[in-house]
């Protein structure tokens, strides 16, 4: 079952930077992710997703390469080219993968302030104490996640820097 965990961080740069990070972590196979967005607000209020796949691009390139296929059948690749590509794009626009863009957007738009970025990671399998070294001081504050209570403590902790043993401060 994967777990979805969503961090506020002041800026998309930060954001992004964290993003980059995890993805290093998926290389070296310490994390699988099914998905990683950034939701920004603009100073307007609204709220844009950066995904890591455009699935509109992705979907004209599938419906491209099979027009092509079936242009070539009826003597006219080019019209199935732009037909297979509209098709695809239009396909591929109208799928969602991974988190649902709806409620990234709507829990964005309700928790954040303008300029700051949320990082939403669908995490597939994770290494844990790996991951958590590698997070450990990176900043942003936890808003949502899956996780049970123990985890989510750890994950808060190691985002604020804290080693695992430490007492909380005041305590």
């Amino acid at each position: 079952m994967a777990d979805l965990i969503a961090v506020t961080f002041p800026s998309e740069a930060q954001a992004e930077e964290v993003r980059n990070r995890i993805l290093e972590l998926q290389k070296e196979y310490l994390i699988d992710i099914g998905d990683a967005v950034i939701a920004v607000k603009s100073e307007s209020g609204h709220v844009k997703l950066n995904q890591l796949i455009s699935t509109t691009a992705a979907g004209a390139a599938g419906g491209s390469f099979w027009g092509l296929l079936i242009g070539v059948l009826f003597l006219n690749p080019l019209v199935g080219v732009a037909a297979g590509a509209g098709a695809g794009a239009l396909a591929g626009a109208l799928t969602d993968v991974g988190v649902n863009d709806r409620f990234m957007k709507d829990l964005a738009e309700q928790k954040i302030e303008p300029g700051q970025a949320v990082l939403f990671v669908l995490v597939k399998k994770v290494t844990g104490d790996k991951v958590l070294e590698a997070l450990r001081g990176v900043g942003g504050t936890v808003l949502q996640t899956s996780l049970d209570h123990t985890r989510e403590d750890a994950l808060r902790k190691a985002l604020a820097g804290e080693a695992e043993n430490e007492p909380a401060p005041g305590v």
